[in-house]
C-alpha cells in the first residue's frame, strides 16, 4: 500500500490520468446500463394490453398508447409501423417503414457509448504501458548513476510496474463491459425483427371496421383476416 501510495504521489502525472480514464470509463458503463433498462421492453406484458388497444380503439388508439411509453420498441419501432398504417398505405409500407426506423435510428442508437468504452479501455493499457517504459527508462538512468548497484533501485522497478497494473485494471473491466453490450445489441435487434413480425401479424388479422387505418391495411395486404392474434406467443 505504501508503494502504491508513492506511485501516486511521485508519479502523479500518469496516476492522475489513469484515475481519470478509470472514472470516466465506470460512469459510461452505468450509463450504458442505464440505457439498457430503460429501452427494454417487457413483451409479455405490453403485447396483450397493445391488442387490447388496436382491437378497441383502432390504429389511433394504438398510436396514442404507443407514444405515451419510453421504451424503444413501442415508442419508435411500434410508431414507425402503426403511422403508414393510420394513413392506410398497406403492410408493405408498414414493413418498409420498420426496417427504415431499425436500420438508421435505433441501431446506432443501440451501440451508442460503445466506441467510447472501447477506446478508453485501448488507450488505458497504452498508456499504463508507456508510463511503465518512462518509469523504467529513468530508473535505469539512476542505476548506471549509482554506486549502489541494482538492489537499491529493486524498489523504483517496481514501482514502475503500476502504471501497467492500472492500465489493466481499467482495460480488462472495460473490455468485459463492451462485450457484454454488444452481445445484448444483438439480441435485442433479434427481439425487435421479432416484435415487427408480430405487429404485422395484428394488423393482419385486423378487421377492416375497427379503424379505417387498419382497414386499409387488411384489403391492400389480400390476406384474409381470419388470424387470431391471441395465438401469438410473445417471447421476452
Amino acid at each position: 500500500m505504501q508503494a502504491f501510495w508513492t506511485f501516486i504521489t511521485h508519479d502523479w502525472y500518469f496516476a492522475v490520468p489513469m484515475f481519470l480514464m478509470s472514472l470516466t470509463g465506470l460512469t459510461l458503463v452505468i450509463w450504458r446500463i442505464l440505457l439498457n433498462v430503460n429501452g427494454n421492453t417487457a413483451m409479455n406484458e405490453f403485447l396483450p394490453v397493445f391488442q387490447q388497444k388496436l382491437d378497441r380503439e383502432g390504429v389511433d388508439g394504438a398510436l396514442r398508447f404507443c407514444r405515451s411509453r419510453t421504451d424503444i420498441i413501442p415508442r419508435r419501432l411500434f410508431v414507425a409501423g402503426l403511422e403508414p398504417a393510420k394513413h392506410g398505405q398497406g403492410l408493405a409500407a408498414v414493413r418498409r417503414a420498420m426496417a427504415n426506423v431499425i436500420e438508421l435510428e435505433i441501431s446506432p442508437d443501440l451501440n451508442v457509448l460503445l466506441p467510447t468504452i472501447l477506446a478508453i479501455a485501448k488507450i488505458a493499457t497504452m498508456v499504463g504501458l508507456l508510463g511503465t517504459v518512462i518509469s523504467m527508462i529513468n530508473t535505469f538512468n539512476e542505476i548506471q548513476k549509482a554506486k549502489g548497484g541494482v538492489s537499491e533501485q529493486a524498489g523504483a522497478i517496481g514501482l514502475a510496474l503500476f502504471a501497467t497494473a492500472l492500465g489493466l485494471i481499467t482495460a480488462i473491466p472495460l473490455v468485459f463491459a463492451h462485450v457484454l453490450f454488444k452481445a445484448w445489441v444483438a439480441k435485442f435487434e433479434v427481439r425487435m425483427k421479432s416484435a415487427a413480425q408480430k405487429l404485422m401479424v395484428l394488423l393482419q388479422s385486423k378487421p377492416a371496421g375497427k379503424g379505417a387505418g387498419a382497414g386499409s391495411a387488411t384489403t391492400g395486404s389480400g390476406v384474409r383476416p381470419g388470424i387470431d392474434p391471441s395465438a401469438i406467443s410473445p417471447r421476452r
